[in-house]
This record gives structure tokens, C-alpha cells and sequence, in this order.
């Protein structure tokens, strides 16, 4: 018999006071709301509501310094550049910032640099071209906070900067710019600290045309790429972010920009039911490949795109690097998984060969980590040196175990789930036997098994459309507002059996106490078909299925067990 995937827990139960306070709404809805920390009504109604921007962009500390800099710059008819990054958040900021400065007749272009030749961030070379191109400001999205020495050069070259940034700053601030719009700096004010990139760029738009409105243009224009960018960066989905999203939403469903369009189409995608879920799981994806395998200007391209016919062009080739980009990910994946003992798991994943693409050595540990719930270490081996990405597990912070690494590293940095780093290659294996004890020394004694959290345990009988309903006031779900998990159980297995490609899907039909049935699916659990128990527990998201034109109520099942075993879950 198959094991369950996961630790099951279960939100606490409402306290009689928040549910009084939340008594406007529906009970499964309440509940949905406080297990995302929503304990007032004022709470509920700005969470369910609202919508688009919240906050006066010049709460940003030195906003006002930005606008009046690049005013002047377009004034003078003198050259500007967007210096954007390689991944989604920092294409649709490029993009954004681009077409609204174009709209003031500004004499601008989009810069992303190159991942493999040049890395994250401003570099000393690109501010160099710049300057020989005449670029008389540098703007900076999405990178920038932690480029003190390459702003000084900037500056020493006769180059004005701004610099915005969602990142971390570190104690140096790059002062020699004009402007450092970053809501996490200690002195800022602003009420919201968890900006995408080209939510921050929505910001400096939103500045502008408060400042010099144009007719018939406004911030909101660009909402669709805030929406794209914000989710597919995996910032927390609440609070200003969430608002801005939900409309953005509403503006992608309708949107007329041929780049969009034509991601949409060759997604397999309708613009008029796009989810937050799709960004994630298809639009993201694709405009991510280019900047893994090569250089992020094909997704620039795209976004750019004033016809269809060339939005096109673009679009397929995003989509065959995407497969391309899958099927290195797959082989990579297999070569780490090789060597692993899967008797005998260690404590910390890693791997590093000169034949890895370091365009994906960070989703290849995040599958390794997903599959070994291990912290991995991926990473790609040049001449001289090793860059590698980091994925992690809530009992292990990868970045504070690097810095007990710091003397063997050229650069890392990151948080408690994700890091990346660069070491020499001959300091490689003694950073990864130190890194092995830290693992060993926090992990030793541990049971290590990934948990997923309930929002409420449910009778079939209850999981009827209006429950839909209520899940779908939710959305946009994502980072810090996942979609609602159920519990349902004692549910008599009808029939299941093995589907998909290659067989490692399970299609279940499921009966009630009260023989009420209903479909499900569980991917990637397949193996429970060859011994499956005669009731099952679930763990699971209740939607619609749509297929053929044909709809249907079905549970989309994250993990089983018979019902009358607990095992390691803990209901």
C-alpha cells in the first residue's frame, strides 16, 4: 500500500468573538478569512473588496526626487535606460516603465542583462555601454539596492541614477543616486513593504501621471503586467500586492496588448478566464525560459510587441525554449537523482557538474527538495568558479547555514528558503562537508516530512457550488493566500485506476456515508491504484472541471489515507 505524502494539520477552530465579528459572511467563507489572519469586518471587507492601488506612490521615500529627475531628463531630449533583470518581475517592469515613458515622448530603452555572461544585477561593463550609448539617466527595476560601487561609477561617468528595488538593502545604500526608491529601507514609510518589482515600477508610473497626467492614459493601463510580474515572483498575495493583482486580473482577462495575446494563445489559454493560477503555472513559465537558457530579451520582445503576427513569432519561440527548458530540467533532475541512496537520504541534497545549465540548477533543487523534502544545493561549475541556487525546508534557514560558510564563498545571499552563492571551485567540497555538518547537527533527530495545512474538515455533502462561490471571492490565490484546503472523509472508493501519459495520475470515484458521489483526480499518485483501501481520507481542493464543454464538481486530491489509519498525519 502507497504511503501518505504529508503531515496533516488542521487550522484551529474560530474563537466565538471573530466569528461574531465576521458574522456578515458565510461560515466556510469566515473561516477561509480567519485562517488568513482576517479578524475584523473592516479586515474582511478590504481583503473581499478592494481593489487596484491603495497608497499614494509618494509615501515612497525620494518618489518625489524620481519624478522631478526624470521630467528634467525627458526635458532635455537626453537618453534614458530601464535596467531591468532577467526573470518575469523584472521583464514586465522593463516593459512597463518603457511604454510609459514613451508615452512622454522620452528618448528611453529597456536593458536586461544577460544571466550567463553578465549575472543578477547592475554591473560595472553594462554602465559602461550605457554610458557610450549616450544614456544620460539609468533606472533601475527590480536590481540595484545592493550596487553602491556600480552607482558611484555611474555617477563618476556623468550618469544620473534612480535606483528601484523590491530586494533587501544591505548597510551600504547606493547614495550617489538621484533617488532610491526600495520600501524596505529602514527610513521609508511607505505602509506596504512587499512590492514586486514592477508593482514598484506600477508606482513610479502612477507618480508621474499624478504629477503630469495625460489624457486618456493612466497607471492602470499597465495593470495586466503588474499582474503577470507580482505573481509570477511569488511575493505575498495580501494587501496591496493582492488589490493590485485582482485588478490586474480583471485587465489581463480583457487585455488588447498583441504580446499577451499571443502568450495566451500559444499557452492554450483564453484571455477571459485567466486565473492568478495560470500566470503561475503557464505564462510565468514560458517568459521565464528565455532568460534561463539565454538572454531575457525574446520575453522583453514579446511584451514589447506592437502587432500580433510578430507577438507571434516571439510567443512560439518562448514556448519551444519552455520545452526545451522542461526537458533539460528532467534530465538534470534524473542525473542528480541517480546518485542519491534513497535508503539512506542525507541530510542536505547537493550536486554541482560543469555540464549544468545554471539556468535551472535553482528549479532542479527546488524539485529535489520537493521530492526528498531535503535542503538542496544545485549548482554549475565554470573555470574558476561554482554558482549555485539553494531551496530549503522551514526547519533548516539555508541562508543563515551559508553565512557560517562566509569565509569559503565569493558572494551569497538569499533567505531562510531560497539563496543562491558563488564559490571556488576548489573550496566546493570543503563548503558542502561544512554545510553536511550544519545539516547534520540541525536535522539529526528530526522527522522530516512535509506538512500541509487544512482550513476546515468537511462533509462531502456540504461541497456544494455555493461553496465555489465562497472560494472564488478568495482569489487571487498565492503566496500568503494559498486556495482552500479541505479534509473529506470516510469515503468509499467506487473505482480508481491509473491515467495520463504515463500512467502516474489516479482517477477515483468516490461515494459519501450518505451515497452522495463525486470525481476526483490525484496526480502523481498513481501507485496507490495497485493497492488502493475500500475508504479513503483525502486531503483536498474542491473545483469545477471543465471538459469537452462539459462541467462537473470533482475533488483534486493532495494526499490519501485509509480512514481508518492516522499514520504520521495528525487528524
Amino acid at each position: 500500500m502507497a504511503n501518505s505524502l504529508y503531515r496533516w494539520n488542521l487550522y484551529p477552530d474560530i474563537p466565538l468573538e471573530i466569528s461574531e465579528a465576521l458574522s456578515a459572511y458565510p461560515r466556510i467563507q469566515r473561516k477561509l478569512l480567519f485562517n488568513r489572519g482576517i479578524r475584523t469586518a473592516l479586515d474582511a471587507s478590504i481583503f473581499l473588496r478592494q481593489e487596484g492601488s491603495l497608497y499614494d506612490p509618494f509615501l515612497l521615500d525620494d518618489m518625489d526626487k524620481a519624478v522631478k529627475t526624470i521630467f528634467s531628463v525627458i526635458q532635455s531630449g537626453n537618453a534614458i535606460a530601464i535596467y531591468g533583470d532577467y526573470d518575469v518581475d523584472g521583464v514586465t517592469a522593463t516593459s512597463l516603465l518603457v511604454q510609459v515613458l514613451r508615452k512622454y515622448h522620452a528618448n528611453v530603452r529597456g536593458y536586461i542583462p544577460n544571466r550567463f555572461e553578465e549575472g543578477y544585477g547592475v554591473n560595472m561593463d553594462a554602465v559602461q555601454i550605457l554610458h557610450d550609448e549616450q544614456i544620460q539617466l539609468m533606472i533601475t527595476v527590480d536590481c540595484g539596492i545592493r550596487s553602491a560601487k556600480e552607482t558611484d561609477f555611474a555617477k563618476s561617468l556623468g550618469m544620473e541614477v534612480i535606483i528601484s528595488d523590491h530586494h533587501e538593502p544591505s548597510d551600504e545604500l547606493p547614495t550617489a543616486a538621484a533617488a532610491i526608491l526600495c520600501p524596505k529601507k529602514t527610513t521609508d514609510s511607505y505602509p506596504d513593504k512587499n512590492l514586486a518589482g514592477v508593482g514598484l515600477a506600477y508606482k513610479i508610473a502612477e507618480a508621474m501621471l499624478k504629477t503630469k497626467p495625460i489624457e486618456g492614459v493612466s497607471a492602470d493601463d499597465w495593470l495586466d503586467l503588474v499582474a503577470i510580474g507580482t505573481v509570477a515572483d511569488m511575493v505575498p498575495l495580501i494587501h496591496e500586492n493582492r488589490s493590485l493583482v485582482k485588478k490586474g486580473l480583471q485587465k489581463l482577462q480583457q487585455s488588447t496588448k498583441p504580446g499577451i495575446q499571443a502568450l495566451a494563445d500559444v499557452s492554450g489559454l483564453k484571455l477571459s478566464n485567466m486565473k492568478a493560477s495560470h500566470i503561475g503555472f503557464a505564462l510565468g513559465p514560458r517568459l521565464n525560459a528565455a532568460g534561463r537558457l539565454e538572454t531575457a530579451k525574446l520575453s522583453f520582445d514579446l511584451l514589447m510587441s506592437e502587432n500580433y503576427e510578430d507577438a507571434c513569432n516571439f510567443a512560439r519561440a518562448l514556448d519551444e525554449q519552455n520545452k526545451f527548458r522542461q526537458e533539460l530540467t528532467k534530465v538534470t533532475q534524473e542525473n542528480v537523482i541517480r546518485k542519491i541512496d534513497s535508503e539512506n537520504i542525507p541530510h542536505l541534497i547537493a550536486a554541482s557538474d560543469p555540464a549544468f545549465n545554471m539556468g535551472i540548477v535553482g528549479l532542479v533543487a527546488s524539485r529535489l527538495t520537493e521530492k526528498y523534502y531535503r535542503p538542496a544545493i544545485v549548482g554549475a561549475s565554470g573555470e574558476e568558479f561554482t554558482r549555485a541556487s539553494c531551496r530549503s525546508i522551514p526547519e533548516f534557514h539555508i541562508t543563515h547555514a551559508l553565512d557560517q560558510c562566509a569565509d569559503l564563498l565569493e558572494r551569497h545571499g538569499g533567505h531562510a528558503m531560497a539563496a543562491g552563492l558563488t564559490v571556488k571551485n576548489k573550496n566546493w567540497e570543503t563548503l558542502i562537508s561544512r554545510l553536511f555538518e550544519i545539516a547534520q547537527n540541525e536535522l539529526n533527530g528530526k522527522d522530516l516530512c512535509p506538512s500541509k495545512t487544512a482550513d476546515l474538515e468537511i462533509s462531502l455533502d456540504y461541497l456544494q457550488g455555493f461553496v465555489l462561490d465562497q472560494i472564488a471571492e478568495m482569489e487571487p490565490f498565492g503566496y500568503s493566500n494559498p486556495e482552500a484546503v479541505f479534509i473529506v472523509k470516510n469515503l468509499q472508493v467506487k473505482s480508481a485506476r491509473s491515467v495520463g501519459t504515463d500512467q502516474n495520475h489516479l482517477r477515483l470515484s468516490l461515494i459519501s456515508d450518505n451515497n452522495l458521489s463525486i470525481d476526483g483526480i490525484a496526480f502523481r499518485q498513481s501507485s496507490w491504484a495497485e493497492d488502493m483501501p475500500a475508504k479513503i481520507d483525502v486531503l483536498c481542493y474542491f473545483e469545477k472541471n471543465v471538459w469537452h464543454d462539459r462541467e462537473n464538481y470533482q475533488l483534486n486530491i493532495l494526499d490519501i489515507r485509509p480512514s481508518d489509519d492516522k499514520g504520521k498525519n495528525g487528524q
